[in-house]
């Protein structure tokens, strides 16, 4: 399982606090925590902290990769904003993200092209997000024909099939794992999957919270997925990825797999 750290968002008040300082050290605590969790990639995403948003991309990623080299997904909706991202990384980067319109499509494959990035591909456009998982799944082949005309490898999209919560839209989660399980029908080599794995429990109780996420990424990783969008500092989140992995003999077992796999 390929674990994106969701923590350097300039949603976080801390985060946030950071970047209008230009204080280093939160921001580089923050990565190599979660590298030390075993994060894959950190999700670096400046928010509205900065009014100046270009810069502030410049200096979170110049400030993550003074103390770690691991890969980035950088995650902006502003294509020079993106673009400056990309340019500074010096391990393959992530693009997070591209929905399905044309538009959005035109402007992030090419750069993904030009700096050999890794793209999230979301099931939505214009119209939104479909009901059900054939809508999602006919924008994932939107996203997939991008990959062939842009001369990208399929294996380096990661679709999105796009969680939304539980408690507003209970009927999306058996679509997107029904997605998630189709999705590796849509080409050879079969595209990733990832899900921004909060989303679901967002505006539930905050008692259930981490149940919600915790139960949601397992029923997911049985249905195939790849990849997610998480807190990998959050033991029993993590704790359920590799129990998750073992019981689909991802890893192998032993009596002490859980410290195992930390130790890797």
């Amino acid at each position: 399982m390929f674990i994106i750290g969701e923590r350097i968002n300039g949603m976080f008040k801390d985060v946030a606090k950071a970047i209008k300082e230009k204080d280093k050290a939160v921001i580089q605590a923050l990565a190599l925590k979660q590298v030390s969790c075993k994060a894959n990639a950190l999700d670096v995403n400046v928010g509205p902290a900065s009014a100046n948003p270009k810069e502030a991309m410049e200096w979170l990623v110049k400030t993550i990769q003074e103390v770690t080299g691991i890969t980035l997904a950088i995650d902006t909706t502003k294509l020079d904003v993106m673009e400056t991202g990309l340019s500074l990384c010096k391990a393959k980067p992530i693009i997070n993200s591209v929905n399905a319109n044309e538009e959005k499509m035109k402007n992030l494959f090419p750069l993904a092209k030009k700096y050999n990035a890794s793209i999230i591909g979301l099931t939505m456009d214009k119209a939104g997000i479909p009901k059900d998982s054939e809508g999602r799944m006919e924008l994932a082949m939107k996203l997939v024909a991008a990959c062939v005309e842009y001369g990208i490898e399929t294996s380096e999209l990661y679709l999105d099939a796009v969680i939304l919560p539980v408690n507003v839209a209970q009927p999306h989660a058996k679509e997107v794992l029904k997605t998630i399980r189709d999705s590796k029908m849509l080409a050879d080599p079969a595209p990733k999957t990832v899900l921004g794995l909060s989303n679901v429990s967002q505006g539930s109780p905050a008692q259930y919270k981490n149940l919600i996420n915790r139960t949601f990424l397992t029923m997911a990783i049985a249905n195939g997925l790849d990849a997610a969008i998480m807190d990998a500092t959050d033991k029993e989140l993590m704790d359920s990825v590799i129990t998750s992995e073992l019981l689909m003999e991802k890893q192998l077992y032993c009596d002490s797999y859980l410290e195992a796999y930390r130790k890797k």
